[in-house]
């Protein structure tokens, strides 16, 4: 049964946001809940990160591909179900094995959304509106992410795995709602006579690969993505050992990690609101640009002497900050390069694309993770989280490369190799 559909933009708009609040409600201490109620020690946080790229590996592509054949929408709808079940497994069983198990379950659920929501609004509303939709739901989902870290730590207070509970049952519902109310308009799958599914599957994915091998932009963002992936993943699972590393003061009478990294996280999404909106406001012609491979290059580099930061710096708060301005820029880049991309990509195949940009930084996280995390038990986390920094180092310059010709002003990379330039 089908309610009246809802308006593309609005709905676009709002099940981000409400994922971004169930993303914060339950990441926002879920870290401080494998390390305290759990006691996972640093190798086995990363595993728990790299099972969940190895399932992203293996079903980013083929995910992307039944969005691309059958429906972006049943996509969506069949992630956002699976994402919650995947919260609640983990917070309803406090053991190493059913945490691992609930990875592999919601980031099976995370690759039918990936790429599929992007295709669909994509779709809806044309490429050339996309680019501001991208940037003002970023805007949207950093406020529900400050309601959702706050919302975390109120019940963290009460319960650690109280937040991821809750977060899981809230993804369910958003699954309901959207099957109910969720538009589709302008995508038109394969007719189920023509449908030969293994063979047509292996043709969207054909189609993608040629796509990411004909264009530069593409090409580029793939690299870009794995060598991101090898980074990130020891970053994302060790940076919260490395600050429970630190004592907290007792500045609102409490030292409790549930505050404090509740706190932390507060801090940071509203730094990356702030800076999203102030670089919109001041800039809006280098953030809507068609090729804006500077800004993305000088943002790469903001990110990586941030990291790098973090990982040396002795004194608690001076760490954080460095920590917050990596997030603030990787905040600000990732509605940019979003629409650069899809400007670069046919309706075709790219949710598979997209797809296929995932699974390169879920490459990268399941050969980076397991590497940095074991480095991390041989010598020191501080080591491990500096080495995933100078991975990030190629990044600024391969954006650089991506430069326009001086002949009329366009890049090289947004045109595909295989067609005749034009004079």
């Amino acid at each position: 049964m089908r309610i009246r559909a809802a308006e593309p933009v609005r709905t676009y708009y709002t099940f981000n946001a409400v994922w971004a609040f169930l993303f914060a409600l339950c990441f926002t201490l879920s870290a401080v809940y494998y390390v305290k109620d759990v006691g996972l020690d640093p190798l086995q946080l990363v595993l728990v990160g790299t099972t969940l790229e190895v399932a992203c590996f293996l079903f980013e592509v083929p995910t992307g591909i039944v969005a691309d054949l059958f429906s972006r929408r049943l996509s969506i709808v069949i992630g956002f179900a699976l994402i919650g079940a995947g919260f609640l497994l983990q917070a309803l069983v406090p053991a190493f094995g059913a945490i691992l198990a609930a990875q592999v379950l919601w980031g099976i659920g995370y690759t039918f959304v990936s790429g599929a929501d992007q295709a669909w609004i994509t779709d809806e509303i044309g490429e050339q509106r996309v680019g501001r939709v991208f940037v003002r739901c970023q805007q949207l989902e950093l406020g529900a992410t400050i309601a959702g870290t706050v919302a975390a730590g109120a019940l963290g207070l009460i319960s650690l795995p109280l937040p991821l509970i809750v977060a899981g049952a809230g993804m369910i519902l958003l699954a309901l709602g959207l099957a109910l109310v969720m538009p589709e308009r302008n995508f038109h799958p394969t007719p189920r006579a023509e449908r030969e599914t293994f063979r047509q599957m292996g043709r969207t994915f054909q189609q993608g690969l040629r796509v990411a091998r004909s264009r530069p932009v593409v090409r580029i963002m793939v690299l870009i993505s794995l060598i991101g992936g090898l980074s990130s993943e020891a970053f994302d699972r060790l940076w919260t050992v490395h600050v429970l590393d630190h004592s907290f003061p007792d500045w609102f009478g409490t030292t409790d990690p549930a505050f404090w990294f509740t706190v932390l996280a507060l801090v940071g999404t509203l730094l990356s609101l702030i800076g999203s909106l102030v670089v919109n406001r001041v800039s809006p012609e280098r953030v809507n640009a068609l090729h804006p491979n500077g800004l993305l290059a000088l943002l790469a580099l903001i990110h990586l002497a941030g990291v790098v930061a973090f990982a040396l710096l002795g004194n608690l708060w001076l760490g954080l900050a460095a920590m917050w301005l990596s997030r603030v820029a990787t905040t600000i880049a990732v509605p940019i390069e979003s629409a650069w991309l899809n400007r670069n990509l046919d309706s075709a195949s790219r949710a598979t694309v997209i797809s296929m940009v995932s699974q390169a930084n879920a490459i990268g996280q399941v050969a980076g993770g397991p590497p940095l995390g074991a480095l991390a038990g041989r010598a020191s986390v501080r080591t491990a989280l500096l080495v995933s920094g100078l991975i990030l180092l190629p990044i600024p310059v391969l954006y650089l490369r991506l430069r326009p010709r001086p002949a009329d002003g366009v890049p090289a990379g947004d045109v595909p190799e295989s067609e005749p330039r034009s004079g």
